[in-house]
């Protein structure tokens, strides 16, 4: 038994020398068969040894459009400037699925009013290149979802002071944006104009247009961040509107809904604290603050005005 149990086991150690001086000698030429496999054109089409990864640019489309306003996709200029958006937020995952995500619960809320407004729905993507749907202050100071500086938000009669600052009312600065673009379009000619007005001033775009003798858009040649403007929203909008296409896949269950149903509480007195306000009716702080990202302090001081306070259904 003992020598049958040697006799083995060299049989199965010299079985094994074998094998990794196959794989030894064999590597290279199974490396080359990998990555030899090519699509017909001359992209790879199997896997790597080296690179086990496969990342493709998405391929642009025959046509874009903005507000209705096409883009002039025979301009080569142009070409390169959209793929570059197209590429940065396809593969900038974190951002725009937290955008796909939240849609379901903005865009029912964004879309009626700008109808209202009688502007085009498309405007709704500029909040999305603002903010992502996110509620914060740039370094510049521009603030909530549609990203109003202090004193255009104060223009377009939202209140902004310590207490209270309705950039963050999604209802109330959808509406100023909307009216605050159409005026941009009455100033500029076009919504495209109108949007690159919006990030970077009108006065600041009709300068540029004016030194550079320029008819539209995509003529001007302008500061980084507006010279992409457009087509980051150009870009977003078709990532909304087609993620499969993009490699994004969400089902019914991974997209939000609103937070909490919610009743609404005329407050017509000042607010000394929140926090005993929550209570009374049956809610916490931050609930109240989650539905009323408006309210800025943990107090609010009522001297003229009335305001509409939501708080959870019991």
């Amino acid at each position: 038994m003992k020598r049958a149990s040697i006799f083995y086991l060299t049989v199965l150690a010299c079985f094994l020398s074998l094998l990794l001086f196959a794989a030894a000698g064999n590597v290279d030429s199974l490396s080359m068969a990998f990555s030899s496999e090519r699509t017909t054109d001359g992209l790879y089409d199997g896997p790597s040894l080296e690179t086990p990864q496969r990342v493709r640019p998405p391929r642009l489309k025959g046509s874009y459009n903005f507000a209705g306003e096409g883009l002039p996709m025979e301009d080569m200029d142009v070409r390169k400037r959209l793929d570059r958006e197209l590429i940065t937020n396809t593969f900038y995952h974190s951002s725009t699925q937290h955008v796909l995500k939240h849609k379901s619960a903005y865009f029912p809320i964004i879309e009626p009013i700008l109808r209202e407004e009688g502007v085009p729905e498309d405007l709704k993507y500029i909040a999305v290149a603002e903010s992502a749907f996110r509620d914060f202050r740039s370094p510049a100071g521009a603030s909530g979802v549609w990203h109003f500086m202090k004193g255009t938000a104060k223009q377009y009669g939202l209140e902004v002071n310590g207490e209270v600052d309705e950039r963050y009312h999604l209802e109330k600065s959808t509406r100023a944006a909307a009216r605050f673009l159409k005026d941009l379009k009455q100033q500029m000619g076009t919504w495209t104009l109108a949007a690159a007005a919006y990030n970077r001033g009108a006065a600041g775009v009709k300068t540029k247009i004016q030194e550079q003798r320029a008819e539209t858009y995509y003529d001007l040649n302008l500061n980084a961040e507006t010279a992409r403007y457009v087509f980051r929203i150009v870009a977003l909008k078709d990532i909304i509107e087609d993620p499969v296409y993009y490699g994004f896949f969400l089902e019914a269950q991974d997209t939000y809904q609103p937070d909490y149903d919610f009743t609404t509480v005329s407050v017509t007195q000042s607010v000394p604290n929140w926090g005993d306000f929550a209570r009374q009716y049956g809610t916490t702080y931050r609930k109240l603050k989650v539905l009323n990202p408006w309210l800025r302090d943990d107090k609010l001081t009522v001297s003229k005005n009335s305001y509409e306070v939501r708080i959870p259904r019991r």
